[in-house]
Parts: C-alpha cells; structure tokens; sequence
C-alpha cells in the first residue's frame, strides 16, 4: 500500500464490506427459507452462518469508519485499534453461534424421531451458495492484501468457510437423502465447530495484537539487518516492535560513533526511519533512539556530572590561566564523562600556561572520580 492514501483503502475496505453484506443478506434468507421449507438442519445452521457473515460485514464498516479517524489528543496514536477490538467482538460472536448450533443439533439427535428428511431441492441452494461464497471470498481478500487490513482478511476466511460449510451441507443432505439418517445433523455440527474454530482464531490474533505481540521473528530480522545498512549505524541493542491494526510501529536504540554532533546522530535516525518505512509497506512509524554507546547492560557508577558541575571544576581548576567561560564539550561514555576544552590559541603562547594547564587537566580526573580525562583543544 506503498502508493495509496490512507483515505483511499479505507473507501476499499468500506466497498468490499458493503458487497459482502449484500451477498450475504440474500444467502442468510434464501437458506434460512429453503432450510426450514425443506427440513434441512445442516441449512438452517448454515444460514446462520451467512447471517453472521452478514453481521461481521456490518462490523467491519462500523470498524473501519472508527478505525480511519485522524490522531488525536486522546489518542495520538490514532484509532486502528477500533478494527482489532472488532475482531474480538467478532470472534466471539462467531464462537457463541457455534455453540449455539451445536447445543441444538445434540437437542436433536437425543430424540432420533424428530430428525427431518430433507428436500432434494436444498442441494441446488447449497451448490449456489459455495459458489457465491467463493467468489465472495477471493474479491475480499484481494481487496485486503491490497490495503493490508487484517480484519478484512480475516472476513475473507470468514467467507471461505461459509464455502466450506456449504460444501459439509451439501454432503450432508446427499447422505440423508441415501439413507443415513443422522448425516444432516452431523454436517451442521461439523459447521458449527468451523465456525467456532474461526472465532477462536480471530480473538487469540486480536489479543495478541492488543498486548503489543511482536512482529513475527522473520520480518523482525530483516528489518533489522536493513537498520544495520543504514551509513552510520555501529549497532542496535534494542529493537522493539508491535502492530496497530494493519500498521506495524518500531522502536529501534542505534549506536552511533560517539563523537559527532547532535545534529549529526540525529540525521542518521532520520535515515533509519525513512529507509525502514520506505522498505516495509506493514511499518508505517519508526521510533528511533540514538545511543553513543552500548548501554544496554551497563551499571551506572553513580549520577552523571552535569554541564554545570563541570564548568564550576573547570572554573575552579583552571582558575590561575584567566579561562572563565571557557568553551568545552562533553562525552558521557562508559558511566564516566570526558571532556574537551576548546581554547583560543592565544593561551599556548603566555609563558608558562601550557606547563600549568597540563598539570590541571591531569589533576582534574584525579581528584573527581566521574571525570575520565580532559583533552585540550586549541582554535585560532
């Protein structure tokens, strides 16, 4: 979905449900009406399927149009989380249905007598809705590969197991129709477990997502060997990520050579960011913290000196040069700070100064623990 808006997948998502619901809402009366006219359980309970086909396409919609709002202040992640938390209501749904249809088929076969004979014309329904649902089901899903909507790919196998239960319908009603009486109800108890096994996929799916599951180990590798490409880049000690909806999001600790700029580690995480993105169509944010070194098990040594702590020491040692306001820069490396004193020229030329700043910078280091060393700079 490299080169369609946001705005433009969900209008896709949007027409794929609104065609599912109508082809379902003609199966869910034409099965329910052939199911009861012509005395097939196996029809009835597959026409209950359709019916909640109908009810996850409408799910959908609601989802979608939640899902596409803009971040807000509420939520500045934005609202793709609405899909995922359709999906569980979905799923549920779905497992409650087949539980329901398999409670009733058991009501039925404990009283033998009251198992119908069905019509041979609920064969002809099946077979129509098999190919209905099949069609139905390669149009959504190629709709939802193309804007990478796991929700509407999982209404896509919703509808490739509507196929497949019309398809244990129509063997059902062929095995009555030969003699074996129990054959109906056991396709719609067979219908109803897919049912229920669908449900129970999209709620585990969902929850997972819910509870920031990673991406899978393979996407996860590669997208960090494409970090550790990047110019620049020494290393990564964390990389983290998770999905949102159809979206995954990444937050990447890169090490970078620990002398340069701010600016400059900060355009090399610009670089991360827009390669990952621009390479993996599922990441659409990328978090990228810039680290001067490995720190990842490192043990600190006790609180950092700050800017200030330090110009007060330099201050005070280099008291005798006339340096106040001096300028420096500093390193945090290794749970210890290294300095570097940037001096105009004019210093090294007063008559004794170089002797007593090197004798200061060494003793600096030597009476303050935090400090590694102190390394003089001069500009003309």
């Amino acid at each position: 979905m490299a080169d369609m808006s946001s705005a433009a997948a969900d209008r896709l998502k949007r027409r794929a449900s609104w065609v599912g619901a109508a082809v379902n809402v003609l199966q869910t009366a034409i099965k329910l009406a052939f199911g009861i006219l012509g005395q097939s359980a196996a029809l009835i309970a597959d026409g209950i399927h359709s019916l909640s086909d109908l009810l996850s396409d409408l799910l959908v919609i609601v989802a979608v149009r939640l899902g596409s709002r803009a971040a807000d202040r509420d939520h500045p992640y934005g609202h793709r989380r609405f899909e995922t938390i359709a999906t569980v209501i979905l799923g549920l749904s779905l497992i409650g249905i087949g539980a329901a249809i398999i409670w009733h088929i058991l009501e039925r076969v404990h009283h033998p007598e009251t198992l119908p004979t069905p019509d041979p014309n609920t064969l002809g329904i099946a077979a129509v809705s098999i190919l209905l649902n099949e069609w139905l089901y390669h149009y959504t899903k190629r709709i939802a590969k193309t804007t990478r909507s796991k929700l509407l790919l999982a209404n896509a196998w919703h509808q490739r197991s509507d196929a497949l239960s019309s398809l244990v319908v129509l063997c059902g009603i062929i095995g009555v129709l030969q003699g074996y009486a129990f054959a109906d109800a056991l396709a719609a108890a067979v219908v109803a477990l897919m049912v229920a096994k669908i449900g129970l996929n999209l709620v585990f799916d969902s929850i997972k997502e819910l509870v920031d599951t990673s991406l899978p180990p393979a996407l996860v590798a590669q997208i960090h060997q494409v970090i550790l490409g990047v110019e620049g880049v020494r290393g990564i000690h964390l990389l983290r990520t998770r999905r949102m909806g159809e979206d995954g999001y990444i937050d990447a600790h890169i090490v970078v050579d620990p002398r340069i700029t701010v600016s400059e580690g900060h355009c090399i995480g610009d670089a991360v960011k827009d390669v990952v993105i621009s390479r993996f169509d599922d990441v659409s944010d990328v978090l990228v913290h810039v680290d001067a070194e490995d720190d990842q098990y490192f043990t600190s040594h006790g609180p950092a000196l700050s800017r200030a702590a330090v110009q007060e020491l330099l201050e005070r040692y280099l008291d005798g040069l006339g340096l106040a306001g001096a300028a420096f820069r500093m390193h945090y490396l290794d749970g210890r700070v290294e300095v570097e004193l940037i001096l105009p020229l004019a210093v090294a030329k007063q008559e004794g100064a170089l002797a007593l700043l090197e004798k200061q910078c060494r003793l600096l280091p030597a009476e303050v623990p935090q400090l590694d060393n102190v390394v003089v700079f001069f500009k003309l």
